[in-house]
C-alpha cells in the first residue's frame, strides 16, 4: 500500500524551530504530519485527504481533523467513512469525555454513515465500533460506553491482523480504558506490544509514536518511551501536540531542559494556530520543568503571561486545569505562603480544578502560622469531594480527597498535633502512589510522599524524612524540592555520601 506523506503551508513549525525571519516569508515550512495509510472505499481522488485527517487525528489535533474529514464528505456525499471521521474527532480518548453537544454531534454522524452504508465489512466495523461509544449516551457511563468500543475494536484489530490502522486505532483504546488503579499497568503493556513492532516497520507513523509515549507515561515504563519521545516531534512537528508529547517522558524522567525545549516549541506552534488549551497545556508543564530547574523567573515569565490572557474560564477542563494550575505551582513550589492564600478559582470552575485553589489556600494558612484561617477553603474542598463524589466522578475524587487530607495534615502539624499530622498525610501519600495521573497534567503540585518526607524533616525526624525523599524520587526523579529535602536530611543523620549523591543530582 502506498503511504501518504502531507505537505501544506504552517507558520506554526517555523516559529517553534526558530527559522530566520526572511526565510519565512520566501519558503514557509511544509506541514508535517507524518505518513499514515488507511485505505477506503470513498472516491480515491479524496484518499490523500481522508488520511490527512487521520493523521490529524492521531496528533490529536481535532479541530483540523473535523475540517479534513468534513472536505472529504462534501465532495463525496456517499462516503460513510468521512463522517466516522468527523465522529471521532469529538471523541477525545486521553482527555475528558465529550460534551452533550459532542456526542449529540458524534451521533448524529455515525448515524449518517450507517445510513450511507460502507462498501467493506473493515469499514463497517470501525463505524460500529465508534457507535458502540455513541450509542445510549443519555443512559449509559462514559466508561461503559468507552469499554463497549474498546471490545468493538477488539474485534476490529482481530478479524484484521494485518490492517495497522486497526492495531494502532486498538493500542489508543487500551490505553484510554485503563484503570488509574492498576499498578501493574496490564492495558498500557498490552498496547506497547502492539505498537512497538509497528514502530520499527513505521517510523513515521504519528499514532505509533504518539500513543507509544502514553502508554510508557508511568514511573515503571518511562524509560521504554525515550525513542517514541524523542523521535515523535520529527514525525509531525506542524502538530503542536506532537511538539509537545515528549515532556511526558522528559517529565517522568527528570530531563527537565529537554521538557522545557519541547515545551516552548509546542506552545509557539499552539500560540500560531490559536489552539488556547494546547497553548496552556505546554505553558503547565514549562512552569513546571522551569521550577525544578530553579529557572525561578523563567517560569515567572510565564505567569505573566498567563495573567495577560483574559477571560479565562474554568469550564472547559484544559483550559482551566493550566490556568489554575501553573500560578499554584509557582507559588507552592517556592513557599511563598502570602501569594498563595491570595490566589482565587477561575469563574466557571469545575470542583476537581477550583479545588487546586482551595488547596493551595489551606496550606498556606498552615505553614504561614495560622491554623484557624484555612477553615473556609477545608469546606470548599469537602464540598468539592461531594460534588465529584455525587457526580460518579471516581478518578477525582480521589485527587480530591488526597489535596483534602493534605491540608488537613497541615492543620494537624500547626496545630501541634504531630502524630495526627503524619498519619493523615501518610494516608494521603499511599492514596496518590495507589492511582496513576492524567495524560492532561504533569504531576501533583508537590507530591504527598514529598510533602510527607518535608513535615517528617519538619518535626525532627530525618532519617524517616530521608526515607521518604528516597521514595518520592523514585517516583518523581529530578524534582527539586524532594532533592533538597533529602540533602538536609541526609546531612542531619550523618549519611555523608548519601547528601553527596544528591547534592550532585541537584547541581545537574
Amino acid at each position: 500500500m502506498k503511504r501518504t506523506a502531507f505537505i501544506v503551508v504552517t507558520c506554526a513549525l517555523a516559529c517553534a524551530l526558530s527559522i530566520g525571519a526572511q526565510e519565512e516569508h520566501s519558503h514557509p515550512a511544509p506541514e508535517r504530519l507524518g505518513s499514515v495509510t488507511f485505505p477506503t472505499s470513498c472516491a480515491p481522488s479524496l484518499q490523500p485527504g481522508f488520511e490527512r485527517g487521520v493523521a490529524l487525528l492521531h496528533s490529536f489535533a481535532y479541530a483540523a481533523a473535523e475540517q479534513a474529514f468534513r472536505s472529504v464528505a462534501d465532495t463525496d456525499a456517499s462516503c460513510a467513512m468521512a463522517h466516522w471521521g468527523i465522529a471521532m474527532s469529538y471523541f477525545h480518548q486521553l482527555w475528558e469525555p465529550p460534551q452533550p453537544e459532542e456526542l449529540r454531534k458524534g451521533l448524529a454522524e455515525i448515524d449518517t454513515a450507517r445510513r450511507l452504508g460502507a462498501r467493506s465489512a473493515r469499514e463497517r466495523q470501525f463505524i460500529e465500533a465508534a457507535a458502540a461509544y455513541y450509542r445510549d449516551a443519555d443512559n449509559l457511563a462514559h466508561a461503559v460506553r468507552a469499554k463497549a468500543y474498546e471490545r468493538a475494536l477488539a474485534e476490529v484489530a482481530k478479524t484484521n491482523p494485518s490492517d495497522v490502522e486497526a492495531q494502532i486505532f486498538y493500542a489508543l483504546a487500551l490505553i484510554a480504558t485503563a484503570s488509574p488503579t492498576d499498578r501493574t499497568h496490564a492495558n498500557q503493556k498490552q498496547a506497547a506490544g502492539l505498537l512497538e513492532p509497528l514502530f520499527r516497520t513505521l517510523p513515521q507513523h504519528p499514532g505509533v509514536a504518539h500513543y507509544l509515549i502514553h502508554a510508557y507515561d508511568s514511573a515503571e515504563l518511562a524509560p521504554r518511551g525515550l525513542a517514541a519521545a524523542r523521535a515523535y516531534s520529527g514525525i509531525a512537528p506542524s502538530a503542536p501536540h506532537a511538539l509537545h508529547m515528549p515532556s511526558h517522558i522528559f517529565t517522568r524522567l527528570g530531563y527537565w531542559d529537554d521538557s522545557i525545549a519541547s515545551n516552548r516549541a509546542a506552545r509557539a506552534a499552539a500560540h500560531a494556530e490559536g489552539d488556547l488549551g494546547e497553548e496552556l497545556h505546554a505553558m503547565d508543564y514549562m512552569t513546571y520543568a522551569y521550577l525544578q530547574r530553579g529557572l525561578e523567573s523563567d517560569a515567572g515569565r510565564l505567569v505573566d503571561d498567563l495573567r495577560a490572557k483574559t477571560g479565562l474560564l474554568g469550564a472547559q477542563f484544559k483550559v482551566g486545569y493550566a490556568a489554575t494550575a501553573i500560578p499554584v505551582r509557582f507559588a507552592v513550589e517556592r513557599r511563598q505562603w502570602a501569594t498563595a492564600a491570595s490566589l482565587q478559582p477561575l469563574s466557571q470552575s469545575a470542583p476537581h480544578i477550583a479545588a487546586i485553589v482551595y488547596w493551595a489556600r489551606a496550606i498556606a494558612h498552615a505553614r504561614s502560622g495560622h491554623p484557624q484561617d484555612p477553615d473556609t477553603d477545608l469546606a470548599n474542598l469537602t464540598d468539592c469531594l461531594y460534588q465529584l463524589q455525587a457526580s460518579g466522578n471516581g478518578y477525582w475524587s480521589t485527587q480530591v480527597d488526597v489535596l483534602n487530607k493534605e491540608a488537613q495534615a497541615w492543620r494537624l502539624e500547626a496545630e501541634g498535633r504531630a502524630d495526627e499530622a503524619t498519619q493523615r498525610m501518610r494516608s494521603a501519600a499511599d492514596e496518590e502512589d495507589a492511582v496513576e495521573k492524567l495524560p492532561v497534567t504533569p504531576g501533583p503540585i508537590v507530591p504527598a510522599r514529598e510533602q510527607l518526607a518535608e513535615m517528617l524533616l519538619e518535626l525532627k525526624h530525618p532519617q524517616d524524612a530521608l526515607r521518604e525523599f528516597q521514595s518520592a524520587l523514585l517516583a518523581a526523579p529530578g524534582r527539586r524540592g524532594a532533592l533538597t529535602g533529602a540533602v538536609r536530611a541526609a546531612e542531619l543523620v550523618g549519611d555523608v555520601q548519601t547528601a553527596a549523591r544528591f547534592r550532585a543530582e541537584l547541581s545537574k
